[in-house]
């Protein structure tokens, strides 16, 4: 048995996650979303990247989905809450690999005190940034996230999310945004339809 502190070969990280998705993030049945859209299926991805291991292959899986993408990037995060632990999650596994990747965390909206930030973290002002989500039904949340990061100076070179519904919201984010929308599983892949 493999340690948790251990990293799997990329494909056993990947098999494992999508198991560790199917087995403790879906939920089947009537449910109304985010986005106010119903479906017959939900997947709680919380269940997923705040576990124990399944945490440590988010940043294992999504880091090496954006390297494959060729993409570079000095920093990742996006709306809270559901993007708050795939960005840490990326900034671990990037760390255990002598890389720095810093995180971030966009509020909803700018802080009204304080110093009137909506992106939190080391600044992104004129950074290559990676604006990840855990899943997206309509793409609201990450273009909400993008235009926060593009209003503090930072330059989004993608999105990445881990669970793609097929909801049409990659096309919407790459239409609105000008980025790509790139996943590390379809629906197709978790088996649901």
């Amino acid at each position: 048995m493999t340690k948790l502190s251990e990293s799997l070969p990329i494909e056993e990280a990947r098999e494992r996650l999508r198991q560790l998705i199917s087995e403790l993030a879906v939920v089947r049945g009537k449910v109304t979303l985010a986005s106010g859209k119903e479906a017959d299926y939900y997947v709680d991805l919380r269940r997923i990247t705040l576990h124990h291991e399944a945490s440590r292959l988010v940043g294992q899986v999504m880091l090496d989905l954006i390297d494959s993408a060729g993409i570079e990037f000095d920093a990742a995060g996006g709306l809270t809450m559901g993007a708050d632990p795939v960005g840490h999650a990326i900034m671990r596994t990037a760390g255990d690999q002598d890389r720095a990747i810093d995180t971030f965390v966009v509020r909803k909206a700018q802080k009204s005190y304080g110093m009137g930030r909506q992106v939190e973290g080391p600044s992104v002002e004129g950074r290559r940034v990676v604006a990840v989500e855990d899943t997206s039904t309509t793409g609201g949340s990450a273009l909400t996230a993008v235009e926060a990061l593009r209003n503090a100076g930072a330059e989004v070179v993608a999105v990445a999310v881990i669970v793609d519904r097929a909801t049409g919201a990659k096309e919407r984010i790459e239409e609105e945004a000008g980025v790509p929308c790139i996943y590390a599983y379809s629906k197709d892949d978790l088996g649901l339809d």
